[in-house]
């Protein structure tokens, strides 16, 4: 079963033909007016013109509410519902009370087809204008009791079906938008986590084949160690590509310090990590942000610093704003490729940080390079707050 499309254009011939149907129905209101063409006595002249009169105003009227919703100016629309009242009011004046029905149409047609604020006063016009006409025409003071409410309440229902239809229109385009915005966050997700995870992964390749190189003549049996490494971390770069594209990828601190030590030892730099880590309570998202950071760090000073030492640091300290958790990485080297305005490494780094709630840090020093990452630690609950049930 297909939906009714709430706020949409009928877009095809059996939806046109739907919305007819519906519009269609409302006009068999008109039979008082048909019965006063058929049985009312008039003259054959009258009669012609009050058929043409007749059908010129449902076909207005039907043009004006069908085409609702289609960018036409409200200027248009006005000229068109005065069009409408000024045929009922002739149609009224010339062949008596029975056509005084045709201003609830005008009033339905001014809650469909106006803004919310302009059908108010159009609803309330059309309602005095049908009031004072119906006061001049012989007999039509008892009509009006029974066409007023109808008038202000069909206008006024018309109105409220209006503004549904424009919250669904607005609600539809919001749905789009959050889609749209949920997928361009995925895939900047997705081009971080693969720009960290192979550009790591293929440097400490890449050196490792280099050793390998330099070893085979001499030390064949070292060199096929480093190729079982090198088959090692291949393997377990598939693991972490498959795991990011799924979405399920969150290094830790402790693993990406002992990849650090790896990766920095077979660049031949000299490596100096903490031997334990520094005790933390922060949640997982802040610690893969923390651990992404020492991965690009590390990748970097192995690329393009051109150091002999690195130095890796993670503590806890008491700022202005609370306790955070602390990661430094600092080398000697003289040719890093983040001195200058930042890559896309770093400012994958400073958008995760960020989204932990954390900042970074880095910039060249005298003699080398350091980089700085901080992200919150939720505070451990004191005994008064256990005790209290804080």
């Amino acid at each position: 079963m297909s939906s009714v499309g709430i706020g949409q254009r009928p877009t095809t011939p059996k939806r046109r033909l739907v919305k007819s149907l519906w519009i269609g129905i409302w006009l068999v209101y008109l039979g008082a007016p048909v019965s006063d063409l058929l049985h009312g006595g008039h003259s054959t002249g009258v009669r012609v013109l009050g058929w043409l009169g007749l059908v010129a105003f449902v076909a207005w009227y039907a043009a004006l509410v069908f085409r609702t919703g289609r960018g036409e100016t409200t200027r248009l629309v006005v000229a068109s519902l005065a069009v409408l009242a000024a045929q009922s009011t002739v149609l009224a004046l010339s062949l008596g009370r029975e056509w005084l029905v045709l201003f609830v149409y005008v009033s339905t047609a001014s809650g469909a087809a106006l803004p919310v604020r302009m059908s108010r006063w159009a609803i309330a016009a059309t309602s005095a204008l049908m009031t004072a006409v119906a006061l001049a025409v012989p007999g039509g003071h008892s009509y009006l009791a029974s066409l007023l409410i109808p008038a202000l309440l069909g206008g006024a229902a018309m109105a409220g079906v209006r503004q549904l239809v424009r919250t669904t229109i607005e609600l539809r385009e919001a749905r789009a938008t959050v889609a749209q915005l949920a997928a361009n966050e995925e895939r900047l997700r997705l081009a971080r986590d693969l720009h960290d995870l192979l550009g790591h992964s293929l440097s400490l390749i890449t050196l490792k084949s280099e050793l390998a190189g330099r070893m085979l003549p001499a030390h064949p049996e070292k060199a096929a160690q480093q190729v079982a490494d090198i088959e090692k971390v291949s393997r377990q770069a598939l693991v972490d590509v498959r795991e990011a594209v799924s979405g399920y990828r969150r290094p830790r601190l402790a693993g990406e310090l002992a990849g650090a030590q790896v990766a920095l030892t077979a660049a031949g730099i000299t490596a100096a990590l903490p031997s334990d880590m520094a005790p933390t309570d922060v949640d997982e998202e802040a610690e893969s942000a923390l651990a992404w950071t020492l991965r690009e760090a590390v990748t970097n000073v192995v690329r393009h610093s051109g150091a002999r030492r690195c130095t890796v640091e993670v503590l806890s300290r008491q700022t202005l704003d609370g306790p955070v958790l602390e990661l430094s990485v600092e080398d000697d080297g003289s040719g890093n490729g983040s001195a200058g305005a930042p890559g896309n490494g770093l400012t994958g780094l400073a958008e995760r940080l960020e989204k932990a709630g954390g900042s970074l840090d880095a910039g060249r020093m005298k003699h080398g390079f350091r980089l700085v990452a901080r992200v919150p630690v939720n505070p451990s609950p004191t005994p008064a707050d256990v005790g209290s049930g804080s």
